[in-house]
């Protein structure tokens, strides 16, 4: 039986289509059955009606506060036996609320090497640190800023010439290489978190 995901995202959704890509190709051992954005017309919700998926939008106005927002997305997600949400551009750090309810089945992907560069623009801040290398981070989520615990990780070298363009896009390579691949390992439950650390089981 195939496991359920849900993504939830708030633009282009390059990520969302490759972990679906992923999914029709066998890569991963479940399917997508519900996408939710905070922005009606996401290119990513778009893609995902087009592909015959649930989309559901949710518009912060409509809720008193942070919270609300968050535990009416839970509650659809729950209704749907979702066994992992993955986040693929969504651009509002999640609720402590949200958090509880999904601990350990929350998933993000990340165009830095963290816990180096949290938060927007990080190829921006990586190339004006000097790094000479930055990356893609996958992890799970806490009620933190890109700070749970680390499950995959992946180096790209950073050019002296390199724009925030230019180092987003080799970054982004890597980010639909390594999300599927933290997607099937959890699936097939060979992720097991052990306070900050996330050992991959043989």
């Amino acid at each position: 039986m195939k496991g359920k995901i849900a993504v939830l995202l708030s633009g282009r959704g390059s990520n969302f289509r490759a972990l679906y890509k992923a999914t029709k190709k066998g890569k991963i051992p479940g399917e997508i059955v519900l996408v939710i954005t905070d922005k009606k017309e996401a290119p990513g919700a778009v893609s995902a009606k087009e592909y015959g998926i649930e989309t559901l939008y949710f518009r912060r106005k409509d809720y008193p506060d942070k919270a609300s927002f968050d535990l009416a997305m839970a509650e659809e997600i729950k209704k749907r036996d979702v066994e992992l949400v993955c986040l693929a551009g969504y651009m509002r750090v999640l609720s402590p609320e949200f958090v509880r309810k999904f601990r350990g089945r929350i998933m993000n992907i990340h165009p830095a090497l963290l816990p180096c560069f949290p938060g927007l623009h990080a190829q921006k801040q990586a190339i004006e640190y000097g790094v000479k290398f930055s990356g893609a981070t996958v992890h799970f989520v806490d009620e933190g800023v890109d700070s749970g615990p680390i499950i995959i990780q992946a180096v790209v070298p950073v050019m002296q010439n390199d724009t925030e363009e230019i180092l987003a896009d080799r970054i982004l390579k890597e980010e639909h290489k390594i999300y599927p691949e933290a997607v099937r390992l959890f699936l097939q439950e060979k992720l097991e978190i052990k306070g900050r650390r996330v050992f991959i089981k043989k």
